[in-house]
């Protein structure tokens, strides 16, 4: 079994405590990690305050390039990155359409190069002959990473690489159920970058709550659920940490009844399904207009009776769902909606033998207070709901604290468009869903989130606004 090491001010330490990580497809222990202590953090947040006078000194132009380095080292071991993904999160190392675990690792390659070539131009607002006036965007210091299991390593770049393009310095802790491929990440990286810049702490949610604690960190950037982003920005307050939080999503999706059944229904299927329905901006909730609602029914029976579920290293479409805490909530959101008389259409029960193993299912004629529509599944399951008002639809997509994302479908983008800047959501999309690039903002309304993530708007999130005026009189 592989052993695995933290990274602390450029030194690879372990500790007399560890934890195990399971291989979701066979719930053995696929390998053991180090455990930190309170001691190890110190030494972590020490080493980034350190380092951050340097680093953050340092050119942009500097940073960038190193940022740009540390993209290739990825790509040089990307084969072994992907190997180590599917066995520790499950995802497929190709997957269904595509989108497994070599998406991911490909995804940290475009997001790391993205982030390497972003600028924080000085804004002048004033230049005459009394003053010039200028907006300097400066780092805040020592931002603390804290990463969900769903996208392990692609998530981390996201966090990481804004940060160091800034002049920040990082304190990371990975999901203690995929720790694996970030700490393989930072082993690669670490003689890339001085020591101290970049640490990697392991541990479970005590070992982040130190970190939202800590007086000697400025910044928090979390994705993960609601529930913990509440506690995170209550104990954020201890010294006023900036925040970005990423939460958890519902989101919905209207079908109006002039759309292509046989066209969309793939891409609804896909965006749905997306790493298993495990993504925080996947279609959680579908409502279809009652003249193709059965038609939309039938189309997406077929899709998930198409697909195979099984161990990713078999490189099926879909592997288990990530963890057993997970995937009993599945099951039992599942079981819920059937005892309240919901439809299940295929699917719906968790496959025998080992793993945390849950087929595609598809739920027709259920109500909107069921927990499956109420709540976020993050699993393989979608609830379709049908509606015969379109403002009525409007209404139920928007009863929800979260507010993530949302899309419209129809066979006239500019109506579509029109309806879905309507959606209360961070992000809208028309005849497509859950799609994000590096250059274009990301983040969440009501209970999904605080600030946002990628391009300018992002990077801007790691600094502080400082004013400075020069007089000329």
């Amino acid at each position: 079994m592989s052993e695995y090491q933290m990274i602390i001010n450029g030194q690879k330490v372990g500790s007399d405590a560890t934890f195990p990580v399971i291989n979701p497809a066979t719930e053995e222990v696929a390998a053991r990690c180090p455990k930190a202590t309170e001691a190890h953090l110190e030494q972590a947040v020490a080493a980034a305050r350190a380092a951050f006078p340097a680093w953050s000194a340092r050119p942009g132009a500097e940073r960038g390039a190193i940022i740009h380095q540390i993209g290739q080292a990825i790509e040089e071991h990307q084969a072994e990155l992907v190997s180590l993904l599917t066995l520790e999160q499950g995802k497929p190392g190709t997957g269904f359409a595509g989108m497994g675990a070599a998406f991911e690792i490909g995804g940290t390659l475009a997001w790391c190069h993205a982030a390497a070539d972003l600028e924080l131009p000085v804004d002048v607002i004033q230049d005459n002959e009394e003053a010039r006036i200028e907006v300097h965007r400066k780092p805040l210091g020592v931002v603390g990473s804290i990463t969900p299991w769903n996208f392990p390593l692609m998530i981390a770049i996201w966090h990481v690489m804004p940060a160091l393009r800034s002049g920040n310095t990082v304190v990371l802790k990975p999901s203690e159920y995929t720790p694996l491929t970030t700490l393989r990440f930072a082993e690669i990286i670490n003689d890339l970058l001085p020591p101290g810049v970049f640490n990697v702490v392991t541990g479970d949610g005590s070992l982040g709550a130190a970190m939202t604690n800590h007086p000697d960190i400025n910044k928090i950037v979390f994705t993960g659920s609601t529930a913990t982003g509440k506690k995170i920005m209550q104990n954020a307050s201890c010294n006023l940490k900036r925040l970005t939080l990423e939460l958890g999503g519902n989101d919905a999706a209207i079908v109006l009844p002039d759309v292509d059944v046989a066209a969309i229904a793939p891409k609804v299927f896909a965006t749905a399904m997306f790493n298993n329905g495990q993504t925080c901006a996947a279609l959680k909730r579908l409502y279809v207009h009652e003249d193709i609602y059965e038609e939309m029914c039938d189309a997406l029976v077929a899709l998930a009776n198409s697909v195979t579920t099984a161990d990713g290293s078999t490189d099926p479409d879909f592997g288990p769902v990530q963890n057993k805490a997970q995937f009993a909530k599945v099951c039992a959101m599942a079981d819920e909606a059937r005892a309240s008389g919901a439809r299940f259409l295929t699917g719906g029960e968790p496959m025998p033998g080992p793993g945390y193993f849950y087929p595609v299912t598809i739920v027709a004629d259920i109500a909107d207070d069921t927990r499956l529509v109420r709540e976020e599944p993050f699993g393989p399951i979608l609830p379709v709901m049908k509606f015969s008002d379109v403002e009525d639809a409007l209404r139920r997509a928007n009863d929800s604290p979260s507010g993530l994302g949302g899309s419209v479908w129809s066979g006239d983008p500019q109506k579509a468009a029109a309806l879905a800047s309507r959606l209360e959501c961070g992000t809208a999309w028309v005849n497509t869903h859950a799609m994000i690039q590096p250059d274009a903002p990301f983040g969440g309304s009501k209970e999904s989130g605080i600030g946002v993530e990628f391009g300018r708007y992002g990077l801007e999130e790691y600094t502080n606004i400082q004013t400075v005026y020069i007089s000329k009189t």
